[in-house]
């Protein structure tokens, strides 16, 4: 009786048994696999403008042609406002370790993340120095688990382009924001090429966007053309930047294809969605197990001329035949 018992038992728990690891195996999807995890990516941008959000829009939309849909990864997208604090508590909540990877687009959000010494890799966008501030301690031997693509600004390319369609400037004014690293150092290398060019020099230094119509106005009347750094208050004023020097028929020779958009006349750009997509496949090779020190990273050379033809015909700049065929004319 007592046999008969115990074989009744285990019968019922073999049985069930057997129908939980069905139940398992049908949930994984696979007759005896597991469900392969869901990715999920973190995307922290300092400010909205149209450079960063091109090159945000770049990275995302080379992870999906790459074959990272929807449904394997989760792409969490968070702006800081041009907020330091903001941006700051976002590096801090994406460093928590439930992101397999953070993408940081442009330098201040990059420092953030940096400096937070997360476990998570970092892929960051378009930093014109990483050196300089201190995101690595070089190019090639990528360190604190950070690599990513750099965009210096073709100091020598934009000045030589003002001198082919502004000949007569004798005086460059350059206005920008001290406290913003990437932005003092191209001022620095662009003061070194126009000194060497023979230009004058005159500064206006401002902290936040409120300031820049008073430092734009009054720098435009002492100087013959106008150079912005990458720069995000500047840029983020660019209207007002532009507006202002047309008044005056002075040209502004800007940093990215997004500020002769906004108004500049021309400058010598990379372009913003395909430093993202290269940003991207840095991101891939880690997410497939390298690791950031085990990919350089790498400088993307600018190579795209872009004149506004608005500007150029409101302050009397007549553009070339030879320009008008190489470069990319916007309205």
């Amino acid at each position: 009786m007592k046999k008969n018992v115990f074989k009744k038992i285990t019968a019922i728990v073999l049985t069930l048994a057997m129908t939980l690891s069905l139940a398992a195996c049908a949930s994984s999807g696979t007759s005896g696999g597991t469900e392969q995890k869901k990715l999920k990516v973190g995307v922290i941008q300092t400010i909205e403008n149209g450079a960063f959000d091109a090159m945000r829009d770049g990275f995302i939309q080379e992870l999906r042609d790459q074959g990272y849909s929807e449904e394997q990864m989760e792409i969490v997208v968070k702006n800081a406002q041009g907020d330091a604090s903001a941006m700051n508590t976002i590096a801090q909540e994406m460093s928590d370790g439930t992101y397999d990877l953070v993408a940081t687009v442009a330098t201040p959000a990059t420092q953030a993340f940096v400096n937070m010494k997360s476990e998570t890799p970092q892929v960051f966008i378009a930093v014109s120095d990483p050196v300089k501030a201190g995101i690595v301690t070089t190019m090639e031997n990528p360190d604190y688990n950070a690599t990513g693509t750099s965009n210096p600004i073709p100091v020598a390319k934009i000045i030589d382009l003002s001198k082919t369609m502004t000949p007569v400037i004798k005086t460059f004014g350059i206005i920008y924001n001290t406290s913003e690293v990437n932005s003092v150092s191209t001022v620095n290398k662009a003061k070194e090429y126009m000194t060497a060019q023979g230009y004058e020099i005159v500064e206006a230094v401002v902290t936040n966007s409120s300031e820049v119509k008073q430092a734009i106005d009054g720098l435009l009347s002492q100087v013959d053309a106008v150079f912005i750094p990458n720069d995000s208050v500047i840029q983020n004023a660019m209207p007002t930047v532009a507006e202002a020097a047309k008044a005056a028929k002075k040209p502004v020779y800007g940093s990215s294809a997004v500020m002769v958009n906004s108004g500049a006349l021309a400058t010598v750009a990379i372009g913003d969605a395909a430093i993202g997509a290269t940003s991207a496949d840095m991101a891939i090779e880690i997410l497939k197990g390298k690791t950031p020190a085990e990919i350089p990273a790498v400088a993307v050379e600018a190579t795209d001329t872009v004149i506004n033809q608005t500007t150029s015909d409101a302050i009397g700049i007549q553009i070339s035949a030879e320009l008008s065929q190489s470069a990319t004319i916007v309205e």
